[in-house]
This record gives structure tokens, sequence and C-alpha cells, in this order.
């Protein structure tokens, strides 16, 4: 039995390696890539061992920039797609939070009405109002500005839901304590719900940053100047489809970089991340 279950573990193990392996091997692979001559790469001839321009590619590519449709240094638009997803995932959970607390703690007209049609526009993705969206950003004079990058995706039906069925597990003790200990609505807001969703904000603000750090086609709508871009906008400008030969060691050393905000964010909220995901119910 002993020997049976040892079995079984290893085949796990194995299977959870082959796993790993499978993922990692591209981003190795666009690691080495960012490290080589560009001829090799464009020739096909890359090695599969990291080349010795690491310092000169990964510098250019974060303080100069390329040479070819966009010149905009990387960093510059890091910068520009971390502002904007730290503005949505906070905005989100702000937002969210207290319209959750409204609905679940307040009794006002049409309360649950309310409610339904916030839930409802979980089936109006961005693409689906992109138009009426993006008349209203410009109208407000709101094109390249980190306002009209973040604001309209700030709203989150999913994030009130997860928020709305947490408040609904707090025991109805807590608020008639507060209330005789003489805290207010804010108080009570403040002191006992904020601690107790601690875990599931934090699980909703890793989410919620990759979600914006992902955004694509909203940053290339209504950015029109480089210097607002954000860096999946400029990865895909980086590639050329005319004569010009793209820089590839520069597109893979900006991809690598991308990468690297959203698994910090991930390795260090790890657990508060994991607790926030298993313990909604607590």
């Amino acid at each position: 039995m002993v020997e049976e279950e040892g079995f079984r573990r290893n085949i796990a193990h194995i299977i959870l390696w082959i796993g790993i392996a499978v993922v990692a091997f591209p981003v190795y692979i666009a690691f080495v890539a960012s490290t080589q001559d560009n001829a090799l790469i464009a020739n096909g001839q890359m090695s599969l061992l990291p080349g010795g321009h690491f310092f000169e590619v990964y510098y250019q590519t974060i303080f100069v920039g390329t040479s070819g449709s966009t010149r905009e240094p990387v960093g510059n638009m890091m910068l520009n797609s971390l502002v904007m997803a730290l503005l949505i995932a906070v905005g989100k959970i702000a937002i969210s939070i207290i319209s959750a607390y409204a609905i679940v703690y307040f009794r006002f007209p049409f309360r649950m009405p309310i409610f339904w049609i916030i839930f409802i526009t979980l089936m109006l993705p961005v693409e689906v109002r992109i138009y009426p969206t993006y008349k209203i950003v410009a109208d407000l004079h709101m094109l390249d500005s980190y306002a009209g990058l973040s604001l309209p995706l700030i709203a989150s039906a999913t994030a009130t839901l997860l928020f709305r069925q947490f408040f609904m597990t707090v025991p109805d003790e807590l608020l008639e304590a507060s209330r005789i200990d003489g805290a207010g609505p804010l108080r009570f807001f403040w002191d006992t719900l904020l601690p107790l969703s601690r875990t599931n904000m934090a699980a909703l603000f890793v989410i919620l940053f990759i979600l914006g750090w992902n955004q694509y086609l909203w940053p290339l709508l209504i950015t029109t100047r480089d210097d607002m871009q954000t860096i999946q906008v400029g990865i895909r400008k980086m590639i050329t489809t005319t004569d010009a030969l793209t820089e590839w060691p520069i597109v893979m050393a900006t991809a690598v970089l991308a990468m690297l905000p959203p698994v910090f964010v991930v390795v260090v909220m790890q657990k508060l991340f994991v607790r926030g995901l298993v313990e909604t119910e607590k």
C-alpha cells in the first residue's frame, strides 16, 4: 500500500515537472532570444544558450527603445501599464466594496433591482460597448491620459457580487455590537468589514491587477502618442509588417520585462491570494 502511494506520488511529480517545462520553455526561449544577435534570429540560426548581448539589449530596451514604428523606451511603457493596472485594480475594489456594502446593509427603494442591473452588466464587456465608451472619453478630452486609460474599466460587477456574497456571511451580531458601542455606518465599515475583507481584497487585487496589466484593445484605441502607450501596444508596434527588419532581441526583451510585474505581484501576495480564494466563507 505504501509502495503504491509512493508510485502515485512520483507519477504526480513527473506530470507536474512536465507541466512546468511546457510553461517555462517558451519563457526561456524568449530570454535566450533577447540576448542573441538580431541577424542570427532572422536567419533561423539562434542558439539555445544565452548570447553575449544581454546588457546591450536590455539597456537599449529600457532606456532607448527601437528604431521601428515605436521609438518609446520600454521603461516608459511599463510605467504607463503599471499606473493603469494599479488605478484599475484599486478603483474596482474601492467602488465594488462600497457598492456591496450599500446593497447589503442599507435599505433603500429599488435596492435589489439596482443590484441585478449591476449584475447584468457582466454580459456587457468592454468590446460590446467600445464605441459609446470611446465617444464619451473623446468628448471629455481624456484621450492619451491615465484617466482615459483607467476610468472606463473601473466598474466591476464581478467584484461587487463577490463582496456582496462575503458581506452576507458576516454575522449580524457584529453589526449589533457595533451599534451598541455607538459606531455609525462608516465606523462599522472601516473598523469591522474592511479588516474582515482583507484577504478577499488581496485576492481580487491580484486578479484585477493582471487584468489591467494585460489590457490591449482599449489602450490601443485611446492612445495616439507614443509616450502614453502601454507595453502590450508597444510590443505589437515593434513587430513590423513592412520590409524593415523586426528587432527581435528587443521584442523578446520587452516580452520578458512585461512578465515581471504580474509575477512579482503574485509572488509577494501569494499567501493572501490563496487565503482569499479558499476562505471566502469564513
